[in-house]
């Protein structure tokens, strides 16, 4: 993974008022940690560290030149407005090159199973430990062709060099199972909440059949007149 270079400046307000008034310039308002440092409190432009997120993926490489100082920052956490969906604030950690750090790396299924299979992400993500500017964007999966009862450990991964695995191996990353019908599943439901005691009210639809079945049902024979 290349580092984006990005242009940021450092920054001595905080607190909610100077956070609205970075965003209204159109920049994000960012933190760097690590290495026993002080934390360097910085603003960056917000077009930019956008794309620079949406191009490095979850584990975004930064190389952030804050007033004329390079520094390498892995993306940390990132904050973002539910509804504008704009960045917010953006946690950093300095790292520096050839050093080993801890991420959390995206499963991405490759591929389709057989047709009436169910295909279940047990994890959707992987924990690695790998170089600063080498981490893999994700891990790809390749389940074309899978049968049900096909099981993807996290042993089974193919990890690009240099990483290492820090789940454990028999960590089940992927489940295919055969696709259960609308049908059986209601009866499992219905034979799960009977073994639990649970008793369904009758919806609506159903009181309205079992009162269209009674009142189509003949009546019995009445009882002749005796002479």
């Amino acid at each position: 993974m290349s580092a984006e270079k990005i242009q940021a400046e450092s920054r001595t307000e905080f607190g909610k008022g100077a956070a609205r008034r970075i965003r209204r310039e159109n920049k994000v308002p960012a933190v760097v940690y690590g290495h026993g440092n002080d934390p360097i409190h910085i603003t960056l432009p917000g077009h930019a560290t956008m794309m620079a997120l949406k191009h490095g993926g979850a584990n975004a490489l930064l190389e952030l030149d804050i007033d004329g100082d390079t520094q390498l920052a892995l993306t940390r956490e990132v904050q973002v407005d539910p509804i504008r969906r704009t960045l917010e604030h953006i946690d950093f950690v300095a790292v520096r090159r050839g050093e080993k750090v801890t991420v959390d790396v995206p499963v991405n299924l490759i591929g389709e199973a057989v047709r009436e299979t169910l295909v279940v992400t047990e994890n959707a993500t992987v924990q690695l430990e790998a170089e600063a500017t080498h981490i893999p964007e994700q891990i790809d999966v390749d389940i074309d062709g899978a049968t049900a009862g096909t099981q993807i450990l996290a042993s089974d991964l193919k990890l690009p060099s240099g990483s290492t695995l820090l789940i454990d191996a028999d960590t089940l990353i992927v489940n295919v199972t055969e696709q259960i019908s609308a049908e059986a599943l209601e009866a499992e439901l219905e034979e799960a909440e009977a073994e639990a005691g649970i008793e369904r009210e009758e919806s609506d639809e159903d009181a309205a059949a079992t009162e269209a079945a009674e009142g189509d049902a003949p009546a019995e024979d009445a009882p002749a007149d005796s002479e």
